[in-house]
């Protein structure tokens, strides 16, 4: 950028940025989340198609299903030539879990801080951890399902019309879409009612209770597992941070706890947000029926019965125990090397401010 040569005032130094004010070790549990995020997603992308797919099938009234088990989904991908199409919708869903996990734990890391700066204190009981995390799970939904589509109203149009989905639910129906006819990210995000905007958004708040129980039941047995270590090592000091094989192991229990309390919610999540599987074959005249918490509820009780609540539920732990539990795993090996860089990126800063106030003052 160019420098405004224009004689000094005291504003000035206004317009320098106070690295003092920025909350830098959030921002490092944020972004090391983010990237474990990515990679974890990407791996397994295939796995999570399957899942989703599997998930939203309900039974019709004959009593069909075209899915009785995970891997009937696979089969269909491969009998079909459509193995690329189990990679649809991967951009997208990576920039949701990147801004979703970033926004959860900068809130989880940044709550947390101003908990223990409150109270003085270094622990944190299971309730609050809780209470936390439930509130950092809450910020994360309003805003992945809310400003982020409006962001995204300002950046990308199609012939003049505004965006109609939040980039949540396009993500889930973009993967749910039937092989090899899933829609472009624009097309998604403009088709639909705005009564659709916040599709899932209800549904997601009451979910917040699922990452809160995972991370403060990770977060507890860590600071136990860290603690016994601590014992063993005597005088010496308490190791930083969990072994690659420890981080994975707590991640996958807390996340297995977490899954089997929410399932029931997690599968309506996924049938509201999930495309229409005659979309295809309805005529465009013919309005299609709003899915609301209570009418996806009826339907599967109607449909599957009891144990409909938890079809699929294999599929999910699976998925998501591997899938948390890299993340967990990746975001404890490279906070370290996330922190370094961060204080690096200051530091720069700080030395490259000084020059251009120095420059000012001439």
């Amino acid at each position: 950028f160019a420098l405004d040569q224009r004689p000094a005032t005291n504003n000035n130094n206004n317009n320098i940025i106070n690295m003092s004010s920025i909350d830098l070790e959030s921002i490092s549990e944020a972004t090391s989340g983010a990237i474990g995020a990515i990679l974890s997603t990407t791996i397994l992308y295939p796995l999570d198609t399957c899942k989703a797919k599997f998930q939203a099938e309900v039974r019709n009234h004959h009593g069909h299903q075209k899915y009785r088990k995970l891997s009937d989904v696979l089969w269909e991908a491969v009998s079909t030539g459509q193995i690329v199409s189990l990679y649809q919708g991967l951009g997208t869903k990576n920039l949701q879990s990147f801004i979703a996990q970033f926004v959860y734990f900068y809130g989880y890391s940044y709550f947390k801080r101003l908990y223990q700066t409150k109270y003085n204190t270094k622990s944190i009981g299971t309730k609050a951890n809780l209470i936390l995390a439930a509130s950092a799970g809450a910020c994360t939904a309003i805003i992945t399902q809310n400003f982020v589509r409006m962001l995204m109203v300002e950046t990308i149009r199609l012939g003049g019309e505004s965006n109609k989905q939040p980039l949540d639910t396009a993500s889930s129906r973009m993967q749910t879409s039937a092989f090899g006819r899933s829609k472009g990210l624009r097309a998604m995000l403009t088709q639909g009612s705005w009564s659709e905007v916040f599709d899932g958004l209800g549904i997601s708040l009451l979910l917040t209770s699922n990452p809160a129980i995972q991370y403060t039941v990770f977060d507890q047995l860590k600071q136990k597992l860290l603690d016994r270590k601590l014992k063993k090592a005597g005088n010496g000091s308490s190791p930083e941070s969990l072994s690659a094989f420890s981080a994975f192991l707590l991640g996958a229990v807390s996340k297995s706890i977490a899954t089997v309390l929410t399932y029931p919610a997690i599968r309506c999540k996924v049938m509201i947000q999930a495309a229409d599987s005659s979309d295809e074959e309805t005529k465009e005249n013919k309005k299609k029926p709003s899915k609301t918490i209570s009418s996806v509820l009826t339907a599967i009780w109607k449909q599957e019965g009891i144990f409909g609540f938890f079809k699929g539920l294999q599929a999910q732990i699976l998925k998501t125990v591997l899938s948390s539990a890299l993340l967990l795993m990746i975001k404890e090996k490279i906070a370290a090397t996330t922190w370094v860089l961060i204080l690096a990126v200051r530091s720069y800063v700080v030395v490259t401010q000084g020059r251009l106030k120095g420059s000012v003052k001439r």
